[in-house]
């Protein structure tokens, strides 16, 4: 006698907190076709998600963390069902967005660091060595004049 195992459904609330995604966002992606439509129960017309929906919402979930825009998700799960044909677009992808967080990690940087001049900066001025403080005000200028034109690419 084998024991025959009802596949394990979730609803909307249970996907959200599994995923980490809010429903809304759930319901957009759904909306504008990141997602495949998700299944409706027969009798409440709910969503009911299934464990390859949560599998898929967890890759989408990645993807939005690394800041990927919506269309760009679309692209890579649209790509994604077409296998290793795919694989050039996929890279390209994949490539640009890491192209941009690493734009981002050189502008947090260089926050970082404008914050540790100022902090050098009050902690000079709190010992009432002046010399120190001109020079690391001038860098902090500096660094401040990099910061607003590398905002502007």
């Amino acid at each position: 006698m084998s024991a025959h195992t009802t596949p394990r459904v979730y609803t909307i609330k249970d996907a959200a907190a599994l995923t980490g995604l809010p429903a809304s966002t759930l319901r957009y992606y759904e909306s504008v076709g990141v997602i495949a439509p998700i299944s409706r129960g027969e009798s409440t017309k709910h969503r009911v998600y299934d464990e390859d929906d949560l599998g898929q919402l967890l890759a989408i979930a990645c993807l939005a963390a690394t800041g990927m825009a919506v269309n760009d998700m679309k692209e890579y799960v649209a790509n994604g069902q077409l296998g290793a044909a795919a694989a050039p677009a996929q890279i390209e992808l994949l490539t640009e967005r890491r192209q941009q967080l690493a734009r981002e990690a050189q502008q947090i940087a260089l926050r970082q660091r404008y914050v540790d001049l100022k902090i050098d900066y009050w902690h000079a001025i709190d010992a009432g060595d002046q010399p120190r403080a001109a020079l690391l005000a001038a860098e902090a200028s500096t660094l401040a004049d990099q910061l607003h034109n590398t905002k502007r690419r």
